[in-house]
């Protein structure tokens, strides 16, 4: 009974937090986005010596911060700290891919279910191919309803102001490590502003994106360098096809504590059910779209 008044409450919830999310005015930047290496606990990466950056390198992440964040020091300044972080960790790397959860944007990939198999999935697969990746979670949200008020917000205006944070900072790596690409990946939500920031960046040839279930009211705007999959091969995602009907029986179902096929998995929102939107490495359609992705534009051989 309690799981079935959480559904309902997350299903009305929803609806409240966008219509008031769509109608509010930011009075400043929203919440500055946290990178953290995965696996760490979203421990945001800023510890590095100073000394072995070269001072190109550290003008060029400041002039990027206050074009973004104007008078705002403590903003800057912790943009500034952040990227010259994974400035460091990366500045080896061949590959960097940064991870944009779905929800409301702060699950880390350790907790997102099916993209942690993706990621094994695509990091060994580039390991096979001989190169070194660095893989990170972009939080872009803190947990508060503030913030998911001003995430809604940023959804319904296509991220005007989180887009141009990870936007600044891909930038800011592909400029100063010339020879490094970066995977901006996204899973639901997510896809919005991976796919706004790759937009942003179609003439950068450093910069690719790999999407899974983009939301249906989302018109994918990146085309090269970009795969978006809507179905994990099992069945054709709902949540990203706009199938209402499939929604709607789904959480009636789920409400009438009605058993749900197996191949039927996938949730938004953790209670609000959309057959297919769920999607693992191992599904046929996940393995077989991103290897070949992987294939064409690094030259993996399977």
């Amino acid at each position: 009974m309690l799981r079935k008044m959480g559904q309902l409450g997350a299903l009305l919830g929803l609806c409240l937090v966008m219509l008031l999310g769509a109608a509010l005015v930011a009075s400043s930047h929203p919440f500055i986005g946290i990178a953290s290496e995965a696996g760490t606990g979203g421990l945001p990466l800023v510890a590095y010596d100073s000394s072995t950056i070269p001072q190109s390198v550290i003008d060029d992440a400041s002039q990027i911060a206050t074009a973004l964040f104007g008078d705002s020091q403590e903003k800057a300044s912790n943009f500034v700290s952040q990227v010259l972080a994974i400035y460091t960790e990366a500045k080896d790397k061949d590959f960097i891919i940064l991870f944009n959860s779905g929800g409301w944007g702060w699950n880390l990939l350790e907790n997102s279910r099916g993209w942690d198999s993706i990621f094994v999935g695509i990091k060994s697969q580039l390991d096979d191919m001989g190169y070194q990746s660095l893989v990170l979670d972009y939080k872009r949200t803190e947990e508060s309803w503030r913030a998911c008020l001003q995430e809604a917000s940023e959804i319904a205006n296509f991220y005007p102001s989180k887009a141009q944070d990870l936007t600044g900072r891909v930038q800011f790596l592909t400029r100063n490590i010339p020879n490094v690409k970066v995977i901006v990946a996204g899973e639901s939500t997510g896809t919005v502003i991976a796919d706004k920031v790759m937009t942003t960046m179609r003439d950068n040839p450093q910069v690719y994106t790999i999407q899974t279930g983009p939301p249906f009211w989302h018109k994918q705007d990146a085309a090269e360098r970009a795969l978006v999959l809507t179905s994990n091969g099992l069945l054709p995602d709902s949540f990203s096809q706009g199938d209402i009907l499939s929604l709607v029986k789904a959480n009636l179902k789920a409400l009438a504590g009605i058993p749900q096929a197996t191949d039927d998995g996938g949730t938004v929102l953790r209670y609000f059910r959309a057959p297919g939107h769920e999607y693992w490495w191992q599904y046929p359609d996940v393995y077989t779209e991103i290897t070949r992705f992987l294939e064409c534009n690094f030259g993996f051989q399977p």
